[in-house]
C-alpha cells in the first residue's frame, strides 16, 4: 500500500495527519465498544454468550486503552514507540479474539459472528496504523 492510497483513505496527504486520524478512529470505537461493553455488561453478555464480569473488566480495559490511543492521536507528532505498542497490541487483540473462538464454551450466534467481525476491524487499524507510521517515518 503506497502513501499516496494511505493518505486518500485518510483524506490528506501529510503522512502524520494520516498516523492521527487512523488512532484517533482507533480510539474512538475502541473507546466507545469499551464503554458499551462496561454500561451493558448484562444485556450484551447474554446476547454474545460471554460472562457478565468478564465483558464488565474488557470494557473498561478498552475505554482505558481507547482513551490511551487517542492521547496519542491528540499528539502533533505521535511518538514512535508508543504508536508501535499500539500497533502491536491491536495485532495481540485481533490473534486473542479468533483464539478465544476455540477456546469459548458457550457463544452465542450473536458472539461467533461478533467476535471476527471486531479482529477484522482491529486488524484493519493496525495495518492502517502501520503503513501510515512507515510513510510518516519515510517523510521525515
Amino acid at each position: 500500500m503506497s502513501a499516496t492510497l494511505i493518505g486518500s483513505v485518510a483524506r490528506t496527504t501529510a503522512p502524520q495527519s494520516a498516523l492521527r486520524r487512523f488512532l484517533a478512529l482507533d480510539a474512538v470505537v475502541t473507546g466507545g465498544n469499551g464503554l458499551a461493553y462496561a454500561a451493558f455488561s448484562g444485556p450484551l453478555g447474554r446476547l454474545l454468550g460471554i460472562g457478565e464480569g468478564t465483558l464488565f473488566e474488557v470494557g473498561i480495559f478498552l475505554a482505558l486503552y481507547g482513551a490511551g490511543v487517542g492521547w496519542l492521536a491528540a499528539r502533533r507528532r505521535p511518538p514512535v514507540l508508543p504508536v508501535k505498542l499500539v500497533i502491536e497490541v491491536n495485532y495481540a487483540w485481533v490473534a486473542a479474539g479468533l483464539v478465544s473462538l476455540l477456546l469459548w464454551d458457550a457463544p452465542t450466534a450473536a458472539g461467533l459472528a461478533w467476535i471476527p467481525v471486531q479482529a477484522a476491524v482491529v486488524a484493519a487499524f493496525a495495518a492502517l496504523q502501520q503503513l501510515a507510521l512507515r510513510a510518516a517515518s519515510e517523510s521525515q
